[in-house]
């Protein structure tokens, strides 16, 4: 097992992640979300530090979190992971190959990920593609409030992007990223991104934090020109409010328009 040299920045829930721990020795921060009231004394136990936080459902808030309190003091390379990130979202055998790397580095291998033309398939055998079609959104469990699909949230922080036919990410959003990567970004913009994916839900996890986990590899690495209102709170937020706006009328343009499928189809059944 190789102990790496680079900053680990660990999001943890419900777990003990002894395992994880011994590649950075003492180089982390770890925050814990877990419910599970047991943890945080295991934790001491084993002589792990921690910080506590609220519990969003996900790992990004996380990591944008350390970005804005570090801002002014990064590591050089940063682990953006899990705390049960080996064995989830991959092997130990792959993890040990790559947790020196000081490149950006896709956390995530799946043997056992099943292929499918125009659906999804490997580009390499740590980057996945999906087709770009938000079909996520649509879940019950994972509600959203602000964006309805992956192309308007990407045109919200971007001027001119291109809509992707597939997005090409690491399914569980777990990272190896330069201080580099992260500073092409402002402080505020990583402040306002949490804003869209952390606003009280039950259950947590909303769909836009879905979308997110698809762009940060375009977060981290594209070109393109972040939108003004990114990287200032009152017109971010104006905006922001806008969009929920946009999306509360599409969502009863829907419902509006299933009601009147369905009554034609009911008209019909009593011809």
């Amino acid at each position: 097992m190789n102990t790496s040299k680079n900053f680990f920045v660990i999001d943890n829930f419900n777990t003990v992640p002894v395992e994880l721990l011994k590649y950075c020795g003492d180089n982390y921060i770890l925050y814990d979300a877990s419910i599970d009231e047991s943890i945080p004394k295991k934790l001491e136990e084993n002589a792990i530090r921690y910080t506590k936080i609220p519990r969003t459902g996900h790992n990004i808030s996380t990591y944008f979190r350390f970005f804005v309190e570090h801002y002014d003091n990064l590591p050089e390379v940063m682990v953006l992971t899990k705390g049960h990130m080996i064995g989830r979202h991959c092997s130990e055998e792959f993890f040990d190959r790559v947790c020196n790397n000081t490149w950006f580095t896709y956390l995530y291998e799946d043997k056992s990920v099943v292929q499918k033309a125009g659906v999804n398939f490997l580009i390499t055998e740590n980057v996945y593609a999906e087709i770009n079609n938000s079909w996520y959104v649509k879940s019950k469990e994972h509600p959203h409030q602000y964006f309805d699909n992956f192309n308007r949230l990407l045109k919200f922080i971007y001027k001119n992007p291109i809509e992707p036919e597939y997005c090409v990410f690491a399914p569980g959003g777990c990272y190896i990223v330069s201080k580099d990567q992260v500073l092409k970004n402002s402080k505020e913009f990583y402040n306002n991104l949490n804003k869209i994916m952390t606003y009280e839900l039950n259950p947590n996890f909303p769909s836009e934090a879905h979308q997110i986990e698809r762009m940060l590899p375009i977060i981290f690495s594209s070109n393109y020109e972040v939108n003004s209102w990114m990287n200032n709170e009152k017109d971010f937020e104006e905006r922001l409010s806008h969009e929920k706006t946009i999306t509360q009328m599409n969502a009863e343009a829907e419902k509006s328009l299933k009601q009147r499928i369905l009554k034609k189809i009911s008209n019909r059944n009593f011809d």
